[in-house]
């Protein structure tokens, strides 16, 4: 059997950050995981230090449950070099290379008015972003 891979990003404000990625991807909070009914009451049961809060973290999910979890996670330190790993976001569709690369401009374009930054344009093929903490992605064609 293969594992299965979660992303977590490190963020300045997890909520913000995770608000973008909801957009982006067309996820969903994650329930929190049994036994617990909520969020707060999962946090809580790690006895947290005071200044600890359930808001400095999200977890999202496919709601299909096909794509990987991802979490989203406060830290201190600010985000200062390029990622070594970055997210490839596929726009789906079949169509000739125009009609692939209208779809990857226009899903690059939503992304901007959510909060994302387009950094460098391929085209034809792909659009490097970056989310609102600057985490670089891509933009692309699916393969299917």
């Amino acid at each position: 059997m293969a594992a299965t891979i979660d992303l977590t990003l490190d963020a300045a404000d997890a909520q913000a950050l995770a608000a973008f990625w909801r957009t982006a991807l067309g996820y969903i909070d994650e329930p929190p995981p049994a036994p617990f009914r909520t969020r707060e009451e999962w946090h809580a049961s790690f006895d947290p230090p005071e200044d600890d809060s359930v808001d400095d973290g999200a977890w999202l999910c496919d709601p299909d449950g096909n794509g990987s979890r991802l979490a989203i996670l406060k830290v201190p330190e600010p985000k200062t070099a390029k990622n070594r790993l970055h997210m490839d976001v596929r726009v789906p569709g079949h169509g000739t290379p125009d009609e692939r690369w209208a779809r990857i401009r226009a899903e690059s374009e939503r992304l901007v008015r959510a909060g994302g930054t387009a950094l460098e344009t391929f085209d034809g093929h792909h659009i490097m972003m970056a989310d609102p903490e600057g985490n670089e992605f891509c933009v692309a064609a699916s393969s299917a």
